[in-house]
């Protein structure tokens, strides 16, 4: 449904993209992560035509978005950057003038998107009135119209309280569930992307440092939190018993490997072992491991990214 090749892009003569390439089948809820100024943004201006490549290409479709903007586009929905309204217009003919501009829809295709994001109860009051997570919804009922096979969303859930977000999250899942819809969404909130995403890829100073399922970055192994009075000697007989040190008190085990020999070990070099504690390794603490080191000013020169 989404392919992108090789997108290129400098501002000012700072990389924004260097290379970027990944596909998203179609039916997928996909996911992509990184810091402010990681490159987001720019992703989404070229899949929409809104920024133009330096070099590279995205599909979608099939249909290039450089060459073929119109066609490219014809089924695609999406929330970027801020969405912005006419506040004295209500929310209906806010969608009546916003559709006029790309497709004629009928009564009954607005009507259906407005209850899709349950804001019927408001939809014939005045934009000024509304909330910030009713605005996010106004904007993704402006997604739907016409009825798209790709919806795109930057930071769909952004300002919302928990209630909001989990209106947003549900309506998502729903869309990819009941019409197939393909989302592709960026987002700060790694829980969020947990739940919501088949795989994800993330973004370090323009550069792909990972695609695919995140739960895969995980590895075979088990990590473990190790309390003891002296940890560079725990460590030394950690590597020893074939452990890898992932962070101060922190080891992983390999696949299958029982954590009981190195508690024995450590208990026998008289070491004071005050808690052995499983680590479940989220997304965010993943993310964290793969750009966390990596400075602004200095790109890493590894490979452009770990795909699974």
């Amino acid at each position: 449904m989404l392919r992108l090749q090789n997108l290129q892009k400098r501002f000012g003569g700072r990389p924004a993209l260097l290379g970027l390439s990944l596909e998203v089948a179609a039916g997928e809820i996909f996911g992509l992560l990184g810091h402010n100024g990681a490159g987001k943004s720019t992703t989404f201006g070229i899949m929409l035509g809104q920024v133009f490549p330096d070099g590279g290409e995205a599909w979608i479709d099939g249909i290039s978005v450089q060459r073929d903007r119109a066609r490219a586009l014809a089924q695609v929905g999406a929330i970027f950057e801020a969405p912005a309204f006419y506040d004295y217009l209500t929310g209906w003919q806010n969608l009546e003038i916003f559709s006029a501009y790309t497709a004629i829809v009928s009564r009954a295709a607005i009507e259906e998107a407005v209850r899709t994001v349950d804001l019927t109860a408001r939809i014939h009051h005045s934009v000024a009135t509304y909330s910030h997570g009713m605005r996010q919804r106004l904007a993704l009922a402006q997604a739907l119209l016409p009825e798209p096979r790709l919806i795109l969303l930057d930071e769909p859930t952004e300002g919302l309280d928990p209630e909001g977000i989990h209106e947003i999250r549900a309506l998502i899942l729903r869309l990819n569930r009941e019409r197939g819809m393909t989302v592709f969404f960026s987002s700060h909130l790694l829980s969020e992307v947990e739940q919501l995403c088949h795989r994800v890829a993330i973004l370090n100073q323009g550069e792909l440092v990972f695609c695919g399922p995140w739960t895969e970055i995980q590895g075979g192994g088990q990590a473990y939190r190790i309390t003891v009075d002296d940890w560079d000697r725990a460590a030394e007989i950690a590597r020893r018993l074939g452990a890898t040190v992932i962070a101060s008190g922190q080891i992983e085990l390999p696949t299958g490997a029982d954590v009981a020999p190195l508690v024995a070990a450590l208990v026998e070099a008289r070491l004071a072992v005050r808690a052995v504690e499983p680590l479940r390794r989220n997304l965010e603490t993943l993310y964290l491991e793969l750009v966390g080191d990596r400075s602004p000013a200095a790109p890493s020169s590894s490979p452009a990214a770990r795909a699974l």
